[in-house]
């Protein structure tokens, strides 16, 4: 509009010349006011979050160690040597495996449709937190369990597990209510990086405590594994604290009558349904996901009864996960900025490649060096890989239907950890020899990254935001 001038923030913005009177070419020129040009920016190193991204991130640090010390060290050990220590191995190894698949299958059925209903409440912190205390209960309660309380002892675990499953799905919906879509990339890896630090510190002390049990006041050894349980459930519960309180709840759909909302979440539910068809970036994305995350997660939990299956010691195997814990707290900062300068998918294609040489070396292993250089490998990608496929299905999805959609993607997740690992155990059981159990993993990276080569990121993030957000207000609130 003619005859106002500059803003003051054009002034301030290093364009002084558009802001004042410009003196004459015979009148003297004014000294520069220095102090009123911006510095210029300087780069950061690290990604400096605000309150509630790093608050967010932190979960991360909390609930790693359950993952770590509970689900991959100590519980499968300690149930078949002190809590099933009556039942034969093979009976007690059959009964883990069943909760470990009744847990994934709780989730794969109910994913969704809580996701949904989060939404319609605008209750994804809630959600979690509850999840959270499932979690941490269970945890705890692990600890009072005497020798040969085996039932009881999985009755405990299920309950951990759903509360270690179930609370990611909502941690991972609220990264866009705590993060820009800008920042997804970094926040995720920033989150990834705090859990591989955290369950990798706790998990160094109790594998002192029960290497010295004595040294930290404990009888014995069996002692120090139980505390180690309860440990891990005041870490979970004082490091979720921070989310608590930082973190702000999400916003639901306008539909507060609980019965209401959870005959919204089923309409929105098979809205969704038709709703991925449309979107067919976001639907090639999960199959893609589908294969690929199958392999990652097949060779997290079959690390240990590879390196068993080849005469190592399980001393040498706990070493082993301390430095894939280690390696993966830098590794997944770095993959951070990797996503957030080249974009997610490069990334996870190059960390795919970097897991098909994984499987193609393991053939070979025969020392148990070269498993401790296998370890510090996966621990290059491992929490990239996670990090990256979290945020850049963030950037696929529509606005307001977050929890559900990352319903389905933990849906898939979970779906995916039964087909590695029958590949696995089937291969062995016809090739007699445990280096070629995991060469069927090839294919699911194989078919993993030509999936995800064919995801147009940019046309997908163009759908998703084109979509418009689910109607507000009462509409099923007097349903039911």
């Amino acid at each position: 509009m003619e005859g106002r001038g500059p803003s003051l923030g054009a002034c301030f913005a290093g364009r002084r010349h558009r802001c004042f009177p410009q003196p004459s070419a015979l009148s003297p020129q004014p000294r520069p006011n220095l102090t009123l040009q911006p510095k210029p920016p300087v780069p950061s190193v690290l990604f400096r979050p605000p309150s509630k991204a790093l608050a967010w991130a932190l979960y991360d640090w909390a609930n790693s160690a359950f993952a770590t010390v509970v689900i991959a060290g100590f519980f499968p050990v300690f149930f078949t040597q002190f809590w099933a220590q009556d039942l034969p191995d093979a009976q007690s190894t059959q009964w883990l495996g069943y909760t470990s698949s009744a847990a994934s299958l709780i989730l794969v059925l109910t994913a969704p449709v809580l996701g949904a209903l989060a939404d319609q409440l605008g209750a994804k912190k809630r959600f979690l937190l509850g999840f959270t205390l499932l979690g941490v209960l269970a945890t705890a309660a692990l600890y009072w369990l005497g020798a040969g309380h085996w039932q009881a002892a999985l009755l405990l675990y299920l309950a951990g597990l759903l509360g270690f499953f179930g609370g990611n799905i909502f941690n991972d919906a609220l990264i866009t209510d705590v993060a820009a879509p800008a920042q997804y990339e970094r926040a995720s890896s920033l989150a990834y990086a705090l859990g591989y630090l955290g369950g990798g510190v706790l998990f160094a002390v109790n594998v002192a405590m029960v290497l010295s049990p004595g040294t930290f006041g404990f009888a014995d050894e069996g002692e120090a594994v139980r505390a180690a349980f309860l440990g891990v459930a005041l870490w979970w519960a004082v490091f979720a604290l921070p989310l608590a309180l930082v973190v702000p709840e999400s916003r639901g759909l306008g539909r507060r009558s609980l019965r209401g909302a959870a005959v919204g979440a089923f309409h929105e539910l098979a809205r969704t349904f038709r709703q991925i068809r449309r979107l067919p970036n976001t639907f090639l994305f999960l199959l893609a996901y589908w294969f690929y995350i199958d392999g990652v997660d097949t060779i997290m939990f079959m690390a240990v009864k590879y390196g068993l299956d080849l005469g190592f010691e399980s001393s040498s195997l706990m070493v082993a996960l301390l430095i894939t814990q280690f390696v993966g707290f830098p590794a997944a900062l770095v993959f951070g900025r990797l996503g957030a300068r080249f974009g997610p998918k490069p990334a996870i294609l190059v960390a795919i490649g970097v897991y098909v040489l994984v499987v193609l070396a393991a053939t070979q292993m025969t020392r148990v060096e070269h498993f401790y250089a296998l370890a510090a490998t996966i621990g290059l990608v491992q929490g990239g890989i996670q990090a990256l496929s979290r945020a850049l299905f963030a950037g696929l999805i529509p606005a307001g239907q977050t929890a559900e959609l990352f319903g389905f993607y933990n849906m898939v997740g979970k779906f995916a950890a039964v087909l590695g690992p029958f590949l696995v155990g089937t291969t062995a059981a016809f090739a007699g020899d445990p280096r070629f159990s995991l060469l069927p993993i090839l294919l699911l990276f194989l078919l993993g990254a030509a999936l995800l080569w064919r995801v147009d990121v940019a046309g997908g993030r163009r759908d998703a935001a084109a979509v418009p957000p689910p109607p507000r207000g009462p509409l099923f609130a007097d349903q039911a």
